[in-house]
Parts: C-alpha cells; structure tokens; sequence
C-alpha cells in the first residue's frame, strides 16, 4: 500500500492541476489517460483508478489527521469527533487507533507488516522529549510496538525516506545518504513487500507543494513520484500480489488555492483482487475493509 497525502480528482485544468501542466506518464501508460472530475474511473488490465468521497457527510474541508484515521482504522473518524481535524489525529481519536488500525490486525493474526519508511534523527529527538503530536502513520507503530526504520536501514536498502531519493534528507537534515533514482526506491519497496503480508510506504511531499510550500520544485517533486510509481506498476507481480494506492483529501490537483477541496480523493487498485477492491470502496472508510477481505 503507498499512501499518497493530499491528491484528489480534480478538474482538467492545464493552469491549475498539475497532473496535466506537467504531465504523468504512469497515468499515461498504465490507464491511458490522466483522471479529471470529467473523467474519474478508468481501468485497464487489472488496474482501476477511481475517485473516494473524502468529505464522509460531514461539512468542512477534509483533513490529515481525520482522513488518514478513516483509511487506517476503517471508521469515519471527522463523524465521530463532529469535525475534519489535522494534521494530527485528534486526542481523543487515539484509543480507537490503538484498537483498531490495519497493523494491530495483521499482528494479531501473527502476520508480517512493515511501514517502511524511515525516520531521521531530529524525529527521534522530538519523541524522546515526550512530545506526542504524531501522524496517523508514526502513531500506529508507536501505540503497537513496532520498530521505526532511521538511517542505517536506509544505508542498507531495508527503508526509504519518505521524499524517495535521499537528496531532501541530505540538503535539509545534513546527511550524507547515497542519492538514489526513484526507480531504484521502487525496485527496493516491492523487495521489501515482498517479505511481508502487509507493507505500508508513506508520501507526503505531494501534500506540501499542494499547500503552495517549495514552488520552485514543484514539476521535479511530480516528476520523482511520477518515475517512482512508472517502475512499481512496471515491475509488480500483477498475479499474485495487490498494489493499493491512496490518499486521504483533494489539494494537490489544484494549485490556485493553497488549502484542501472537497474533491474526491485519488485511489487505485492493481493486481490480484484489485476489481474487486475498487467494486467495494467509495469512501475513505471502506479501504481497510477491503484489504482484510483479501486475507479472508
């Protein structure tokens, strides 16, 4: 599963969606054609991309901390707190992730789950100060005890950063990590999904050039994930594995406002069983149902 933050389906707006101002060849190819509102499901060869309601009844602009906990946990988190709430899941959300997110259940069934992201040292120091205002991703692992990936995985090709090439770790955090392609961080993530039952990898830079942060890197940050995705669908076991790819709020696909929309948010489903995942999920809250339904 690649959780994708802040990208919708919007409309086909050349000016204002990037997908279409700079292009995306992993729509390209492997749908033939770039999602818009006008045209939001398509389908080739066992892959189906597909529009989710994000919003889940309630008004307001969807947000992080609510939408990821409706993905993860299979509940309709901005109803059960009266709001949409982020970028942090709301506190009293908390008990409800700790019993029910999609990681506790694959361990409770004795199974192997990794989020293969790591963390760097700064995010080591924030937790050790006892600070608590974690994602929805990095609290999943903490409430079930599961070990966070830092730098040495990534030097040893066992984690990815979550920016997929190492260069943003390097300029921003001083580290001196090798510089990867992202078809070389795509090779590395179906090697580590394929040594689990369950495997979560996390982007978030899509959300942040949504909110109008590094403009001036806008088209290479689109063309890394672009290159990213290009070499998973190109080289994922389409027969006996499932690629889910999600993401919790619209923002991205239009870049004349720096806030979320009310678009619905982007999903695919490839691979084994992805027709039916994409027959049973229309909101947020269904994804992880549909995943454990796999494993039934």
């Amino acid at each position: 599963m690649i959780f994708i933050d802040g990208v919708g389906i919007g409309n086909k707006d050349y000016s204002s969606n990037p997908f279409f101002k700079y292009g995306f060849k992993t729509f390209e190819k492997f749908f033939g054609g770039i999602p818009s509102l006008q045209n939001s499901k398509l389908e080739t060869d066992n892959r189906f991309l597909f529009p989710v309601d994000a919003c889940l009844g309630v008004e307001g602009l969807p947000q992080s901390g609510t939408g990821q906990t409706s993905i993860f946990c299979g509940i309709n988190a901005p109803r059960i707190i009266g709001q949409h709430f982020g970028p942090y899941p709301y506190s009293t959300l908390v008990p409800i992730i700790k019993e029910k997110n999609i990681f506790k259940y694959f361990l409770d069934k004795k199974q192997k789950v990794t989020f293969a992201n790591a963390y760097p040292k700064i995010f080591f120091d924030y937790i050790n100060s006892g600070k608590k205002r974690l994602s929805a991703t990095s609290l999943m692992c903490q409430l079930n005890g599961m070990r966070l990936n830092k730098v040495t995985d990534v030097r040893h090709g066992k984690a990815l950063t979550a920016e997929i090439t190492n260069e943003r770790w390097n300029k921003k955090l001083g580290y001196t990590l090798p510089i990867i392609s992202p078809e070389t961080a795509a090779r590395r993530l179906l090697r580590i999904a394929s040594q689990n039952s369950f495997t979560l990898y996390e982007y978030f830079l899509t959300d942040h050039i949504g909110h109008g942060r590094y403009e001036d890197e806008y088209e290479q940050i689109i063309n890394n994930l672009d290159r990213f995705l290009y070499k998973i669908f190109e080289k994922m076991y389409y027969n006996n594995s499932t690629l889910i790819i999600c993401s919790d709020h619209g923002n991205l696909e239009d870049t004349s406002i720096k806030t979320h929309t009310l678009n619905p948010a982007l999903m695919i489903a490839a691979g084994k069983n992805a027709q039916q995942i994409s027959k049973q999920v229309d909101d947020l809250t269904k994804i992880k149902g549909a995943i454990i339904n796999l494993f039934k």
